[in-house]
C-alpha cells in the first residue's frame, strides 16, 4: 500500500505552499477576516506541540518533537507497507498522517518553530491556530479511529 504515499507528498507539497502563503501574506498584518465572527487567518509561530503544549519548555521541546516524528513517519511506512490491498481507509489515514508529521517536522528544522494560521472561534471561545498538516493528521486519525470500530468510509475499488 505504499502506492498511497503520493497523497502524503500531496499533503506536505499543499502545506508548506499554504505556509508560505501565510507568512508572506499576514506578516505583520492584522488576522484577515474570512467568515466574521467566527474564522479569519492569523499569523502564528508555534514553538510547541498541539495547542501550543510545551511551547515554553525552552527550546528543547523542539528537538523532542522532531525526534517524535521521524520515528512516527518511519513507523508509518512500515505500517503501510503491511497492509493488504483492500486495506484502503487504514492506508489513507497512514499516508495523511505521514504527509502532516512531514509537513510539520519541515518547519521545525528549517525555522525552529511551526507555522499556524488558520483560526476558528466563536466570541470569547479560541481554538488555537492550526494549519493544513494539522487538518491532515487529525483527518487521519479519525479514519484510523472509525477503521477500528469497523466504520469504512474508504474501500478498495472492485474489478
Amino acid at each position: 500500500m505504499l502506492r498511497w504515499l503520493w497523497l502524503s507528498v500531496a499533503v506536505v507539497i499543499l502545506d508548506q505552499v499554504t505556509k508560505w502563503l501565510a507568512v508572506k501574506t499576514l506578516f505583520g498584518q492584522p488576522p484577515v477576516v474570512v467568515i466574521p465572527g467566527f474564522f479569519d487567518l492569523t499569523l502564528v509561530y508555534n514553538t510547541g506541540a498541539a495547542f501550543g503544549f510545551l511551547r515554553d519548555a525552552g527550546g528543547w521541546q523542539n528537538a523532542f518533537f522532531i525526534s517524535v516524528a521521524v520515528i512516527v513517519s518511519l513507523f508509518l511506512i512500515s505500517m503501510m507497507r503491511r497492509l493488504n490491498a483492500g486495506e484502503v481507509q487504514s492506508a489513507v489515514a497512514f499516508a495523511l498522517i505521514l504527509g502532516g508529521a512531514i509537513g510539520n517536522v519541515i518547519d521545525r528544522v528549517s525555522q525552529g518553530f511551526v507555522v499556524d494560521f488558520i483560526h476558528w472561534f466563536y466570541r470569547d471561545w479560541h481554538w488555537p491556530a492550526f494549519n493544513i498538516a494539522d487538518s491532515a493528521i487529525t483527518i487521519g486519525a479519525v479514519l484510523l479511529v472509525l477503521d477500528v470500530f469497523g466504520i469504512r468510509l474508504l474501500r478498495a475499488r472492485s474489478t
